[in-house]
C-alpha cells in the first residue's frame, strides 16, 4: 500500500504560498546595490562606444588617404565606407534619442540620461518601447534589422559575416518555461528597470559600432585585394652580427622573399644542404679576419622544375677585445670612487663582469666604480665576458694609483643673494663676510674631483704698527677667539696671511698646504 508521507499539511501549502509571495515581491524591489551595478556599467559602455568610434573614425580616415592617392582604385569602397557611415550614424542616433524618451518618461521633461532619478521604474521602458501608438521597440527592431542585412553585405569572411548576424540578431526568444515565444522587443524592455534599459540601448550601440569597425576594416582591406605584390625572388642572408668574436658563433637566417610556407626552399652553402628547414646557417668562428661564404636556394615550381637563387654574404671575425677607461682620467686616485666605464663590443652589459687588484671594484648600473687602495701601486682591472654561455677573459687593463692633489684653502662666506661662496686670497674681502665666517675650509673643486678636505689647524699673521708680525692659532678648522679680535681691529685695505695650513684627505694623507693672504675691504 503505498504511504501518504509524501502529502503537504494544509499549514505546510500556506507557508510555501507565503514564501513564493514574499520571493516575488522581493524580484519587484530591486536593490540600490544592482541599480548602481547598472549605472557602472553604463558609464563603461559609453566610454567604449567613443573609444570604438574614434577606431572607427582612423579606419575611415585611413580609407580617405587612400582614395586620395589613387581615386580609380579607393574610390569604389570609400563610397560603400561613406554610406556604411551614414546608416550607423542614424541608428545610433535613434538609440540616443530611445535612451533619452525613457528616462523623461520616468523623470519628466528635464530627465538627464547621465543622471537617472527614478531608476528602478518598471513602466517607463514598456510605455515607450510596448506600448501601443508608441511602440518603439517594433521601430527600432526594424532599423536593427536593416543595419544587420547592410553590413552583412559588405562582409566576404562568411565567418565575420555570422559573427555580426549573431550579434544583432532580432529573433524571438522562446523564455525557459514558457510555450510561446515573445518578441526580441519584449524580451528586453518588458518589466525592465529605466537604468537597465539605458544599459540594455547603450549595449546596442556598441554592438553596432563593433559591426562598423568589421566592415569598415573588411572595406580597407579588400582596396589591394586583387594587387599582385610580387614580380621577383630574391635569396637573402640575415645574419644576427657580421663581427664575431674568436670562439663565439656566427648566426644568419638565410631566406627567400615571398617564400610559401607550405613548401620551403631547399638551401645549399658551399654545395651542402643545411640540416634544417628554417634557413638557419651558423658555425663556431676559427682565425680572426674577413671571410666570404656563398650558396644558392632551390624553389619548386607548379610544372615540377626548380628554380635556382644564389645569394653571397660575408663576415668578420675579430679577437677578443674589451674598451677599459678612468671616466675622468688615465689613472685613479686613492681614498675616492673613481668612475669607470667597461665595454666589450657585441656583449650585453648584464654578460660582462671585471675585478680590480689593489682595491674594489663596484658595479651602478652600466657603470663601475673603482676605489683603489695602496698609492704607487697600480691596480689592475680583469675583464670577463659571457659567450656562447661561457666566460671568456677578453682584457686586463693596469692604471697608477696616485694620491690626490693638494686642495685649496679657503674662507666660506655668504655673498649679496645669500649663496655660499668660497675666498681663495689675493684680491678684497668684505669685513662683514669676514667676521660672520666660522674658520677655514679646504677642497679640490676644479669641476673633475670635487672633492672636501678637512681642516686641522692653521695660523693667522698679523701685522701691528711697528712692523712686527703677530701669530696667533686657530681652534681647529675654525677661527679662535683672539683671531677674530684681530679681525675686529682691521681697516680697510689692511691685510693678513694664513700660513702652516694641515688637512687630510678622503685618502688619509695629511698635507701642508700652500699660505693664503687675505685683503680687507
Amino acid at each position: 500500500m503505498a504511504s501518504n508521507s509524501n502529502r503537504l499539511s494544509p499549514r505546510q501549502k500556506m507557508i510555501n504560498l507565503m514564501y513564493i509571495v514574499l520571493t516575488a515581491m522581493l524580484a519587484l524591489n530591486v536593490s540600490s546595490d544592482v541599480l548602481d551595478g547598472f549605472t557602472q556599467v553604463h558609464d563603461g559602455l559609453t566610454r567604449t562606444n567613443t573609444n570604438v568610434g574614434l577606431r572607427n573614425g582612423a579606419i575611415y580616415s585611413e580609407l580617405q588617404a587612400l582614395t586620395e592617392q589613387n581615386p580609380d582604385k579607393g574610390g569604389p569602397w570609400l563610397e560603400k565606407a561613406t554610406a556604411l557611415r551614414a546608416h550607423t550614424d542614424s541608428l545610433t542616433t535613434l538609440i540616443e534619442a530611445l535612451k533619452l524618451e525613457i528616462v523623461r518618461e520616468a523623470d519628466g521633461k528635464k530627465g538627464d540620461v547621465n543622471n537617472i532619478q527614478s531608476r528602478d521604474d518598471l513602466e517607463a521602458a514598456a510605455v515607450v518601447m510596448l506600448a501601443p501608438g508608441r511602440n518603439r521597440g517594433a521601430e527600432l527592431r526594424k532599423q536593427l534589422d536593416a543595419y544587420r542585412e547592410h553590413v552583412c553585405a559588405l562582409l566576404p569572411d562568411t565567418v565575420k559575416r555570422g559573427n555580426i548576424a549573431e550579434v544583432l540578431s532580432t529573433e524571438n526568444i522562446l523564455r525557459r518555461g514558457t510555450l510561446a515565444a515573445t518578441t526580441w522587443e519584449e524580451s528586453r524592455f518588458e518589466q525592465q528597470p529605466v537604468v537597465a534599459a539605458v544599459t540594455l540601448l547603450a549595449k546596442l550601440q556598441n554592438d553596432v559600432l563593433y559591426a562598423e569597425g568589421e566592415a569598415l576594416t573588411s572595406l580597407l582591406s579588400q582596396v589591394d585585394a586583387g594587387d599582385v605584390r610580387v614580380n621577383e625572388l630574391h635569396a637573402l642572408v640575415l645574419p644576427q652580427s657580421r663581427l664575431v668574436i674568436r670562439g663565439g658563433k656566427y648566426s644568419a637566417n638565410i631566406v627567400l622573399a615571398a617564400v610559401d610556407t607550405t613548401q620551403r626552399p631547399q638551401v645549399y652553402v658551399g654545395g651542402k644542404p643545411l640540416g634544417n628547414d628554417r634557413g638557419l646557417y651558423e658555425f663556431t668562428a676559427g682565425n680572426p679576419g674577413s671571410y666570404t661564404y656563398e650558396g644558392y636556394l632551390e624553389v619548386p615550381l607548379s610544372d615540377g622544375t626548380t628554380a635556382r637563387h644564389p645569394f653571397t654574404s660575408s663576415y668578420t671575425v675579430m679577437e677578443p677585445m674589451a674598451t677599459v677607461s678612468a671616466t675622468m682620467m688615465n689613472v685613479l686616485y686613492a681614498g675616492i670612487e673613481n668612475p669607470i666605464s667597461i665595454s666589450v663590443p657585441g656583449v650585453a652589459m648584464s654578460e660582462i663582469s671585471a675585478t680590480m687588484s689593489n682595491g674594489s671594484l663596484t658595479r651602478q648600473g652600466d657603470h663601475w666604480v673603482a676605489k683603489p687602495g695602496t698609492v704607487g701601486q697600480d691596480a689592475v682591472i680583469s675583464v670577463t665576458a659571457t659567450i656562447d654561455g661561457k666566460p671568456v677573459p677578453v682584457a686586463q687593463t693596469s692604471f697608477r694609483v696616485r694620491k690626490l692633489p693638494d686642495p685649496t684653502p679657503y674662507i666660506a662666506y655668504q655673498n649679496a643673494q645669500g649663496q655660499t661662496e668660497h675666498y681663495k686670497g689675493s684680491k678684497p674681502l668684505a669685513k662683514g663676510a669676514l667676521l660672520a665666517a666660522g674658520g677655514l675650509g679646504a677642497a679640490i673643486d676644479d669641476g673633475l674631483l670635487d672633492t672636501p678636505f678637512k681642516v686641522l689647524g692653521f695660523q693667522t699673521i698679523m701685522f701691528d704698527g711697528s712692523g712686527n708680525a703677530m701669530a696667533e692659532n686657530s681652534d681647529g678648522a675654525n677661527f679662535s677667539q683672539r683671531q677674530k679680535q684681530q679681525f675686529q681691529r682691521l681697516s680697510r685695505g689692511k691685510r693678513f696671511f694664513i700660513s702652516r695650513v694641515k688637512a687630510v684627505g678622503p685618502d688619509g694623507i695629511t698635507r701642508d698646504l700652500s699660505p693664503m693672504e687675505v685683503i680687507v675691504n
